[in-house]
């Protein structure tokens, strides 16, 4: 015979218990973050639960629920529990992700602690290492001496597709100044001594890093005079260009002021001569009475019967 899923009715005592219920949850909360009644629904036989808008920030569509019951033939409603509960429309934290999978790459502290992991498919027991001629067969013989497990073949192909495609990658098509050919390159050993190396100049962008032996920078050992004056690209501040445009700048200023000195110069040169030919002028021009009066006195000067006129 098959089990009744008859829905329990609602009982209306309990139902009716709407201020019980509110006072209940006054004991875990305040009433400025509880709401307006939502309703009430039979939990089973004289089991009742209410329902209330909560308020809470950060809470949307939740609810806070008392859940009440009475004994058979008997009025006096009781509480049995309080909760703060979601809804279809509640905003839920995302669903729980095992420490091991949720955590990444670059989470881990100086102090922190990560689990031992015994079947780790990245390391493999030292005298397993044989699969690789290029290996780090130093390796071999440190059984028993601090390290049980080595990097397996897994492990070094893993490490280097993420080195490869980090950000000291390959770089560039310019082979003569690569990473390869840089005196500052610490190479590595083993089967990476061919491919990855750390760099030890602090002027690089990659000092104390893994980068592939292609890659490239500026601060590379053998770069010539010529091209360490040559600003980079990825400068910020072109300082050399600064300086030059300052230099154009000064230059193109005593020009300026150069080109006005001169002009300054020929016009007082011309106001020189325009005064000089205004002075010539004045000098070889006389009024027309001091003309006459002069031609009169040179006539009697020359004149024999004024002459004896006057002596008489």
């Amino acid at each position: 015979m098959m089990a009744s899923t008859k829905t329990p009715k609602l009982d209306a005592v309990c139902a009716e218990a709407v201020d019980l219920a509110r006072e209940a949850l006054l004991e875990m909360s305040s009433d400025d973050v509880i709401g307006a009644h939502l309703g009430a629904r039979a939990e089973g036989e004289r089991l009742v639960t209410h329902a209330f808008e909560c308020l809470l920030p950060g809470y949307v569509g939740w609810t806070w629920t008392t859940t009440v019951t009475r004994l058979p033939r008997t009025k006096k409603v009781t509480v049995c529990e309080t909760a703060l509960l979601p809804t279809d429309r509640s905003i839920l934290a995302p669903e729980w992700v095992p420490f091991t999978e949720r955590l990444q790459p670059g989470d881990l502290g100086r102090d922190d602690t990560l689990p031992y992991l015994a079947d780790d498919i990245r390391l493999e027991n030292g005298f397993e290492l044989v699969d690789d001629d290029e290996a780090d067969t130093t390796q071999l013989f440190e059984l028993g001496l601090g390290r049980s497990r080595v990097m397996s073949q897994v492990g070094r192909a893993d490490a280097a597709m993420r080195w490869e495609e980090g950000d000291f990658g390959p770089l560039g098509a310019n082979v003569a100044s690569n990473c390869g050919t840089c005196g500052f390159m610490l190479l590595m050993g083993g089967s990476f001594r061919n491919t990855f190396g750390v760099c030890g100049n602090e002027w690089s962008p990659a000092d104390g890093r893994v980068v592939s032996l292609r890659f490239s920078c500026g601060a590379h050992s053998e770069t010539d005079l010529a091209t360490r004056l040559q600003p980079s690209k990825a400068m910020p501040v072109d300082d050399l260009q600064l300086d030059v445009a300052a230099h154009e700048a000064e230059a193109q200023l005593d020009a300026e002021e150069a080109a006005e000195v001169a002009v300054a110069e020929e016009a007082a040169e011309a106001a020189e001569v325009e005064n000089a030919l205004a002075e010539a002028a004045d000098n070889t021009s006389l009024e027309p009475t001091e003309t006459a009066d002069a031609a009169t006195d040179a006539d009697a000067a020359t004149d024999p019967t004024e002459a004896s006129d006057q002596a008489e």
